[in-house]
């Protein structure tokens, strides 16, 4: 089965490299696209094309300029662009630097709980982050909208009835989406614009969603992200900025920057960065329809660890020893630098030194 997948690793990898030295030398044959123009002269012309010009035009608009087709994701963020998010303010992170304190977070708090308690309808869903019931974190949603449950139902992983009530330590999310906006004033935040923002308490194991946060799922993620670590990590699993491969059968453990994963999209079981590795096995965070027949609690067959490194200090592949991979997860390596690549920035409750280690207990382990 690893045979397999690595044989599928190889031939994109190999791929990618022949398309690369293509571009470099251009010594492959022009092909047409759709738009009647050769992909050499795009690449040679980048953001001019007769073909797209024409048919933009063909559309009622007219290209005073440029126009750019079909560009990646890191292409698009050269070019300048954002990912909209909402204010994001958690407090009990490593190093973090939290613009809310201790005593806003108290106030928000009550300002929220008193407001949904004056709503006459309060909807409740129970759910979970992780899949394994031994190592996951259970989640309460308490709001005062159908519309954030169900968008939240869909980040969450079901959960059996009752089980939040008979946890020890469950988080609970408020998501307040008719208070006032006056609210960030009343606690001291300043303005955080009219759609809302996002508070979480790790002490608390709390979160806040106001107005209409529950519409930012990635910044929700994030939150609920550093909220459920310390849970997960006290009850046996290993929380890990990663991602998981399906080829063959064999349920794969990547370790990657961002935009080194998009020529395995269609591998991904999840397009979060985000899983818990734990002794009943491997699965994502936050729900995904793609798991498929694949058993989630499943130990991974193998482990990779991807870099980019241009110099060619690093070859292209390499088998490493549990030790190695501990080093190389703690220490990362992009480009000559080395630098923390396989570790969540600025939203971990978790030390990076204390992953590197339960990481290489768990790999010797297995």
């Amino acid at each position: 089965m690893r045979n397999c997948f690595l044989k599928r690793f190889l031939q994109i990898s190999s791929s990618s490299r022949f398309l690369n030295s293509s571009r470099r030398n251009k010594v492959s044959a022009p092909f047409i696209d759709k738009e009647g123009e050769t992909a050499e002269s795009l690449r040679e012309n980048p953001g001019f094309s007769y073909g797209l010009n024409w048919g933009l035009a063909g559309k009622g608009v007219i290209v005073k300029d440029k126009a750019f087709q079909n560009l990646k994701s890191s292409e698009l963020l050269a070019k300048g662009a954002t990912i909209a998010g909402l204010p994001l303010h958690v407090r009990g992170t490593l190093g973090g630097n939290s613009t809310i304190s201790k005593a806003q977070y108290s106030k928000l708090l009550k300002q929220v709980t008193t407001h949904m308690s004056s709503i006459s309808n309060i909807f409740v869903h129970d759910g979970a982050i992780g899949l394994s019931p031994e190592s996951d974190a259970k989640v309460r949603v308490i709001s005062d909208s159908p519309s954030a449950i169900l968008s939240l139902s869909r980040v969450l992983w079901e959960t059996p009835t009752r089980a939040v009530s008979h946890d020890s330590c469950p988080l609970t999310v408020y998501t307040a989406t008719s208070i006032s906006t006056a609210v960030e004033d009343i606690i001291g935040l300043g303005a955080q614009g009219n759609n809302g923002f996002i508070a979480a308490d790790i002490e608390r194991s709390s979160l806040i969603l106001c107005g209409k946060a529950f519409a930012d799922i990635n910044g929700t993620k994030l939150a609920l992200t550093a909220l459920s670590e310390p849970v997960i990590f006290a009850r046996g699993g290993l929380p890990l900025s990663a991602r998981l491969l399906v080829s063959c059968d064999s349920v794969v453990l990547l370790f990657a920057p961002e935009n080194a994963i998009q020529s395995y999209s269609d591998l991904l079981v999840s397009a979060d960065a985000g899983v818990v590795l734990s002794p009943q096995g491997v699965a994502p965070l936050f729900q995904t329809k793609k798991l498929g027949g694949i058993n989630p609690y499943r130990i991974p067959s193998a482990v990779i660890l991807a870099t980019s490194d241009s110099s060619g200090t690093i070859p292209s592949i390499s088998k490493l020893s549990p030790g190695q991979a501990a080093y190389h997860f703690l220490a990362g390596y992009q480009n000559g630098e080395f630098v923390p690549a396989y570790y969540a920035k600025g939203s971990s409750y978790i030390g990076v030194l204390d992953l590197a280690k339960t990481l290489l207990s768990k790999v010797k382990r297995n």
